[in-house]
């Protein structure tokens, strides 16, 4: 396409205001979040109980709102760049670190890993610990359990990881499940949940991996196993990454 072409020159344009969208996402907006954040903190020794169920709720939010900059953030930078570099990374490390992070950021929820994370090299890039952080905190935010549980597990096969995240929450209807990873999709009555699923789903392609939902009490197991909750609600989101060669 020769050079001052209309079409070059819009798409130009429109990569110049991502730029701009990606800036005051990373700066102004969660600048402004996490001083309410801060604020909502100070507050807490200052409101009866009634107002502290209030404050709960502004904290929530607030959380909520944070996320969502930063898998917007993370979006734009994946829009914006010509094509996915991808390279070795440690998927134990990474699951390490983000699990830490939510373990942090919601401390009302009950994380836990079963067995042991594989100490393995997969295909990934810098921006792989931002599929597991949209999935672990989707898993916590769309919750109505008290406490929120949330299950990591993690097992290698032939060529691939396949890492699991469950959670026990109130499920996603079979009518949502192929299309929850869609551009925009709100099927968990969230405007935050479908960005956040959009850019797992793009990173995990970049990866030649494959990301879906599931019931977690769909897959039977051995005759000695019962279901560690009992009769187990909730999601599993499952990812599957190449091993790296």
């Amino acid at each position: 396409m020769a050079e001052g072409h209309p079409s070059q020159k819009r798409l130009e344009e429109q990569r110049n205001d991502l730029q701009l969208l990606n800036q005051v996402m990373r700066h102004d907006i969660r600048n402004d979040l996490q001083l309410i954040g801060a604020y909502a903190e100070l507050l807490e020794e200052h409101v009866d109980e009634d107002g502290k169920e209030y404050l709960e709720v502004i904290k929530e939010s607030t959380e909520s709102a944070t996320d969502l900059t930063t898998s917007a953030r993370d979006l734009a930078r994946v829009m914006l760049s010509t094509e996915q570099e991808t390279r070795s990374v440690s998927l134990g490390a990474v699951l390490e670190q983000q699990l830490e992070e939510i373990r942090s950021g919601y401390p009302g929820a009950v994380i836990q890993v079963d067995g042991s994370l594989p100490n393995v090299e997969v295909t990934g890039n810098d921006m792989l610990g931002s599929v597991f952080r949209n999935l672990l905190s989707n898993a916590i935010q769309h919750n109505d359990k008290n406490p929120p549980k949330v299950t990591v597990s993690a097992a290698e096969s032939e060529g691939f990881v396949e890492v699991r995240v469950a959670d026990n929450g109130p499920g996603i209807p079979d009518a949502q499940k192929e299309e929850i990873f869609g551009k925009g999709e709100k099927g968990l009555e969230s405007s935050g949940a479908g960005i956040g699923l959009y850019l797992v789903q793009s990173l995990i392609e970049g990866y030649d991996g494959e990301v879906w939902v599931e019931d977690r009490g769909d897959r039977p197991l051995p005759d000695d196993q019962s279901p560690p909750d009992g009769n187990p609600e909730g999601a599993v989101f499952v990812v599957t990454l190449p091993i790296a060669e």
